[in-house]
């Protein structure tokens, strides 16, 4: 009975032992219990105060900026033509009492939009379209302060407008580079959206250089996917430094809301003419005196490229800036003024912002080889010129392999098209439907200057150098005083 006794005794005593083992191996899983972490439970409190540290941080930038941001009211004075009543719609009462439709009314239209201080004097930067025509312009502080604003300086081409204020005290906001933007790179976007007065949304930068949208005629957005909506034109789009780096200015929208794509003026563009502005009342671009267009991908090979990247001269003006640096027809821009160039409009762009006056080096690829130039930038003239050449002799025919009638040039043809005595070339009086020149996008009334880089200047000549193109031909063509590279599909 006593061996029995000590038998059970010692198997509670096992049995304890095993408990309080296993328990053990229990806490260590658990982490805190046995005195060490889960290093899960790390991750996940490290994550969460990251994320606390990084929103506090977007906090502070955007309380500090938002006392930058302005909202702009603006108002004018339209004319408007309205029917005093419905019956004089009747050509009844029209002939009694005769017709009052037409006659001009006035009224006041108001547009709400944005702007941003940039320094202690009281100058803001905003769209032109939101104080366009205005015969009346308020700013409202952040602190609820109502100023009128006097218009220092108005750029349709860029949609940039400069208005100033009095007023002691102001925030002005700090400019930043808006060319070391990159990609993904977390921007914050302020305005008055909807009249809701410094409103802040948060974005990336969703693409850089954007061109072409069909906005205005210089365009180089920061397109965003902070949400930009009516109202927000003119405000600060800025990184998470708290530094200005673009104007908001319009969206990408079938609704007129926001769907997701935004555009702001880049800082850099905005400060050449918002510094223009200020000082001359009016933007001084520069200007080469060039026509230029995209590389085509199907001249790549042509023009010994190994990319369709760069702009395309398609003509010089002789006594221009270019023409007189050494521009040539046919030449393909690669870089400006130190930065390398992607298409025309980025060229384009880039001889805007140069002031007047200024030489700038520039590279480009001849005859397969690079040729660096320097050419002196003028002042952008009122109107565009272009060079012209002289006159031939008349005869019609029509190519088969390019689908197209072709004729000298005489007084006749140059009277019936409006073209200019010194043009050479032949001219284009008919496309037929279907043919490789319809599908190119001829037009009656064009004039073929060049095949494959070599003027022609007859229809016999035209012809024999069509006939040894082969598959393609490279042909510079004159329409309504521009010139450009078309390439033809022979075969």
């Amino acid at each position: 009975m006593q061996g029995k006794s000590k038998l059970v005794f010692l198997f509670v005593v096992l049995a304890l032992i095993t408990a309080v083992a296993l328990t053990g191996c229990r806490f260590n899983q658990s982490g805190d219990e046995a005195g060490g972490e889960n290093p899960q439970v790390l991750q996940g409190k490290s994550g969460t105060l990251a994320q606390a540290r990084a929103t506090t941080g977007y906090s502070d930038v955007a309380e500090a900026a938002v006392e930058s941001v302005v909202n702009v009211s603006s108002v004018k004075t339209v004319r408007t033509r309205q029917t005093q009543s419905p019956f004089f719609n009747d050509p009844f009462f029209r002939h009694f009492f005769g017709d009052p439709r037409g006659v001009p009314r006035e009224r006041r239209q108001q547009s709400l939009g944005s702007g941003v201080i940039v320094s202690t004097d009281g100058i803001i930067l905003t769209n032109n379209h939101v104080v366009a025509d205005a015969t009346e312009v308020r700013v409202i502080l952040h602190d609820q302060t109502e100023l009128n604003a006097k218009i220092v300086g108005t750029d349709p081409k860029s949609d940039l407008a400069v208005i100033k204020v009095e007023h002691d005290g102001l925030q002005p906001i700090s400019l930043g580079d808006s060319d070391a933007l990159r990609l993904g790179e977390v921007v914050l976007a302020i305005g008055s959206p909807f009249g809701l007065s410094h409103t802040v949304t948060m974005g990336i930068v969703s693409a850089k250089g954007r061109s072409r949208v069909g906005i205005v005629d210089y365009e180089d957005f920061i397109q965003t996917d902070a949400a930009i909506n009516p109202g927000n034109s003119g405000g600060a789009l800025i990184n998470a430094s708290g530094e200005l780096i673009g104007i908001n200015t319009a969206i990408a929208s079938r609704t007129g809301g926001y769907q997701g794509i935004g555009f702001a003026i880049p800082i850099n563009m905005a400060k050449q003419v918002m510094d223009s502005l200020v000082q001359f009342g009016r933007v001084e671009r520069g200007y080469l005196g060039v026509m230029i267009q995209d590389v085509p991908a199907d001249m790549t090979e042509t023009f010994g490229l190994s990319s369709p990247t760069g702009a395309l001269i398609a003509d010089v003006l002789a006594d221009g800036p270019a023409g007189e640096a050494g521009f040539q027809r046919g030449d393909v821009v690669l870089e400006f003024n130190g930065k390398v160039i992607d298409d025309a409009a980025m060229l384009r762009n880039m001889v805007s912002q140069v002031v007047p006056g200024n030489e700038v080096a520039a590279i480009v690829w001849r005859d397969k080889k690079r040729v660096t130039l320097t050419v002196k930038v003028a002042r952008q003239p009122g109107e565009s010129e272009i060079a012209r050449g002289k006159d031939v002799d008349p005869e019609n025919a029509v190519v088969k392999d390019v689908g197209l009638e072709v004729a000298n040039l005489d007084a006749m043809i140059r009277a019936r098209f409006k073209i200019a005595d010194e043009i050479d070339g032949v001219v284009v009086t008919q496309v037929f439907y279907g043919g490789p020149a319809a599908q190119a996008g001829f037009e009656i009334g064009d004039v073929i200057l060049e095949v494959n880089r070599k003027a022609t200047t007859d229809v016999a000549q035209f012809k024999r150098m069509i006939e040894k193109s082969g598959s393609k031909a490279m042909l510079l063509v004159s329409r309504e005083g521009r010139t450009m590279y078309v390439v033809l599909r022979l075969r």
